[in-house]
């Protein structure tokens, strides 16, 4: 099931301030132990990203099987804008995927599906940034405080106004990014998640909150240009 990872644009929850993210150059963020087994997100896989939104913006011929492990991930693909990097599109699946498979899918998805926006332009693909996130270690929180800022992605469980479960997830990115403490994340998440009423530790403690990990790899249009002209040399 496709879910969409972080909010529309960055919010402040009392008077937290963001804070910036890196660009320039394909950035590697890892927020997993050092396991000696090497990362599974590679550069590559964002290139494959840009090629597959290339072909669906011109029409052509879908590109050809990339090269990179076709083993099944839970995974992420993220869409950028701009020199400030705003959120362009944002959409995975928690259930595992073959890797080309998979983001070969979502690398259209989340450009052209994210209800939050209208679909990526011709005119846009050169202002773009792609993040590829690979998602492993999930774990059962104990309760709805049992994770870290900057390491955890989170997803949590609850019951609606109207006695409804719902979903709703930040990767572990998101709450760094934003400045927020883990109870302006929870109580961020459970409105994404569309609980609308007074948010109170009641409620709260009701969630069931699930924790994992993320292999981040995010590359610029630059990036992705000198990858292709270092290929026709």
């Amino acid at each position: 099931m496709a879910a969409g990872c972080c909010g529309t644009k960055k919010q402040k929850l009392n008077n937290s301030s963001s804070v910036p993210s890196c660009n320039g150059g394909p950035v590697v963020s890892n927020g997993l132990p050092s396991n000696g087994t090497g990362m599974v997100a590679l550069p590559e896989m964002c290139f494959f990203c840009f090629d597959v939104l290339y072909c669906h913006l011109y029409n052509l011929a879908p590109p050809k099987t990339p090269s990179f492990s076709n083993d099944a991930y839970p995974l992420f693909v993220t869409w950028k804008i701009g020199k400030d990097k705003r959120l362009r599109g944002c959409i995975g699946t928690f259930n595992a995927m073959n890797l080309q498979s998979g983001l070969r899918e979502y690398a259209v998805t989340s450009a052209f599906k994210d209800s939050r926006f209208s679909p990526v332009t011709r005119e846009e693909f050169p202002k773009l940034s792609v993040s590829v996130s690979i998602l492993r270690h999930f774990e059962d929180g104990d309760d709805y405080l049992d994770w870290e800022v900057g390491v955890h992605g989170i997803r949590i469980e609850f019951i609606n106004e109207k006695g409804n479960k719902r979903t709703a997830t930040y990767l572990p990115e998101v709450a760094s990014e934003q400045g927020w403490d883990q109870l302006q994340t929870i109580d961020s998440l459970l409105r994404k998640g569309g609980y609308k009423s007074v948010i109170s530790n009641e409620v709260r403690r009701s969630i069931k909150l699930t924790r994992y990990q993320s292999e981040k790899i995010t590359v610029t249009y630059q990036d992705y240009m000198n990858h292709w002209n270092s290929q026709r040399c």
